[in-house]
């Protein structure tokens, strides 16, 4: 019996990012020396999708693709390539902001803090302390041959976004990477002209002392200010355009290892008194329990059909006690057992 399918009218739940990102990806294999015609056609991405830039794919169908492309270039490291290939550009008009900011710090500040216009992650959004000069990537865990290249892609861009900006190769003094290392150590650290720790607690790029202030060859007060007035309508039209309920799943979703947290957490991450957010939530029609459970389905589903995630690392991402806990909802919400689902998708791919 196949199993009963969430609203196909719903987002993918991991995320999705833009096809401008898309386009960076076979630049660089082709920058290999492989061709990208085998990889445009298995994945369907065509002229059209490539050449509109509010065209998105989901976040698993790019780390398909990813996969695909290290298979065929024999590079387990083309993350990096990916990343020197990327240009200001190639995050829109985010980019172009940050280009005409007046210091580093602030170019990859505006970057990061407009990524939602480019790309969305069910583990959060990037974040940057100008402060301290420290900037953070959120990857999708746990990790595999998936998903190690977007970690590397993303850390690489934001570096070599750094060095075009202040003409400067070495703009970092340290770079963490969450995942455990893989024999690439010596090639990670020629890259980034920096220590590279392995297996860290966070995705972190630490910016070289002066770095931070140095001023961007491109800067330009007056225009910088006009793109980021622009960026932000942008982001309000997106974050306008979401029910309540859509802004407690987006807050839920990275939130739910271990422990799914409470009502008070959610409203506290909104900026809303618990009451006021079961109000919004009744005028939706929904409960806040009822969200969670919502949050937790349209995961299992998106986890099981689009990753390679075992079981219990599922379970333990959706915050559930095990993997017969886990198995006892997911015949709740689609009448059939994970691992029977996923045989069974794998059988018609």
């Amino acid at each position: 019996m196949p199993p009963t399918q969430p609203d196909a009218r719903r987002r993918n739940t991991l995320g999705d990012i833009s096809s401008l990102y898309v386009t960076v990806l076979l630049r660089a294999v082709e920058a290999e020396g492989a061709s990208t015609e085998g990889l445009r056609e298995r994945f369907g991405l065509g002229d059209t999708l490539l050449s509109s830039p509010d065209a998105r794919i989901s976040i698993p169908r790019y780390m398909r693709l990813g996969h695909a492309a290290i298979e065929q270039t024999d590079n387990p490291a083309l993350g990096l390539t990916i990343g020197a290939m990327t240009r200001a550009v190639d995050a829109g008009k985010a980019g172009l902001a940050a280009v005409t900011a007046a210091t580093a710090s602030q170019a990859l500040a505006t970057l990061i803090r407009f990524s939602l216009l480019t790309s969305r992650n069910s583990r959060g959004h990037p974040a940057m302390d100008a402060a301290t000069g420290r900037a953070r990537f959120y990857s999708i865990r746990p990790y595999n041959t998936f998903n190690y290249f977007v970690v590397d892609s993303i850390l690489a861009s934001w570096t070599q976004l750094l060095r075009e900006l202040t003409g400067d190769n070495r703009v970092l003094q340290r770079v963490t990477i969450e995942y455990p290392a893989r024999g690439l150590e010596g090639h990670f650290e020629d890259w980034f002209d920096c220590p590279v720790q392995f297996g860290a607690e966070e995705n972190t790029l630490q910016l070289a002392p002066g770095i931070a202030d140095k001023a961007p060859q491109q800067a330009q007060p007056a225009v910088h200010r006009q793109l980021v007035t622009e960026c932000s309508q942008m982001l309000k039209r997106i974050r306008a355009g979401w029910s309540i309920r859509e802004r407690v799943k987006e807050k839920l979703a990275p939130m739910l290892e271990r422990d799914p947290p409470r009502l008070e957490t959610i409203a506290a991450e909104l900026g809303l008194a618990p009451w006021t957010l079961q109000r919004q939530l009744a005028e939706e029609g929904c409960g806040y329990r009822q969200l969670l459970d919502e949050t937790r389905r349209d995961l299992a589903w998106d986890y099981i059909r689009e990753t390679h995630l075992s079981l219990a690392e599922i379970a333990w991402l959706l915050g559930f006690s095990g993997p017969a806990a886990f198995h006892r909802a997911y015949r709740r919400w689609f009448g059939i057992s994970p691992g029977e689902h996923r045989r069974s998708v794998r059988r018609r791919r």
